[in-house]
């Protein structure tokens, strides 16, 4: 995803065929840009529709939806005494994390949700990903929100620099290298290392010409980690949420620390 002006989103579409237990990279749509008269919301929308009745999941790597806090109706009397399921989750977490690191900010649960909060703090790395209503993401939430609602597959959350992290780890590329992948300077070595491994596995098809734009794109490259990571769910490697994670609240799925490639 991207800003609804900036032409840079992409959209990568993968097909698996079990008996083969092969992933196949068969389109990658980049820089989808607008022209005279048309949108590149309209453009998307026209892809993600011509698949629409063979697509198991959609990969987004951003929310849609605003935080329950924003979305919220009832009477407010602030949430340090709302007693929802995800506000105490909030409190729980910040004094976990507090007693760890001082000091710590309170949430803001008009602008972040829970998982975000359990990326940076539970996992085996802390995995910063920016608020669903900060300023730099509120404007993909509005884009997405619009796009979804013009569609009847089942979306999901993905946050490709985990999704990275957990594929890379397996396949044993340095962490250097996993936490650089977006960096202009460094990032095209470690996609392409990335991109090498996957295939020499056996696992995925990709052509030529895709992983050169892959390699070269960063946003290319997002959006099959995107579908990538959808592949995992769909034969049960991605993580559950936890069972005292508030059922409304979003979730994004990731991989699990063992995976099969």
């Amino acid at each position: 995803m991207s800003g609804g002006k900036t032409d840079k989103a992409s959209l990568a579409l993968i097909e698996y065929y079990p008996e083969q237990k092969k992933v196949f990279l068969s389109r990658l749509f980049y820089s989808l840009k607008q022209e005279e008269n048309l949108s590149a919301d309209a453009k998307i929308i026209d892809l993600l529709l011509q698949y629409e009745s063979t697509i198991e999941y959609i990969g987004v790597d951003n929310s849609w939806t605003p935080p329950p806090c924003f979305q919220c109706e009832v009477a407010c009397g602030g949430y340090e005494v709302c007693e929802r399921p995800h506000i105490k989750w909030f409190w729980e977490h910040y004094r976990k994390t507090k007693q760890k690191k001082k000091p710590t900010k309170i949430f803001t649960p008009y602008t972040q949700r829970c998982v975000e909060n359990y990326l940076l703090t539970e996992l085996e790395e802390p995995f910063q990903i920016s608020h669903a209503m900060g300023a730099n993401s509120a404007p993909l939430l509005a884009r997405a929100s619009y796009l979804k609602r013009r569609t009847k597959c089942d979306w999901r959350e993905i946050f490709p620099p985990l999704s990275v992290w957990r594929i890379g780890r397996v396949l044993n590329i340095k962490k250097s290298d996993l936490r650089s992948y977006r960096k202009s300077a460094v990032g095209e070595a470690c996609r392409k290392q990335i991109l090498i491994s996957l295939q020499e596995h056996d696992v995925v098809f990709l052509y030529k010409d895709d992983v050169n734009t892959m390699i070269q794109s960063v946003h290319a490259f997002d959006a099959f980690i995107c579908a990538y990571t959808l592949y995992l769910k769909y034969t049960k490697q991605t993580e559950k949420r936890p069972a005292d994670f508030p059922e409304y609240e979003d979730w994004i799925e990731f991989p699990k620390l063992e995976i099969v490639i």
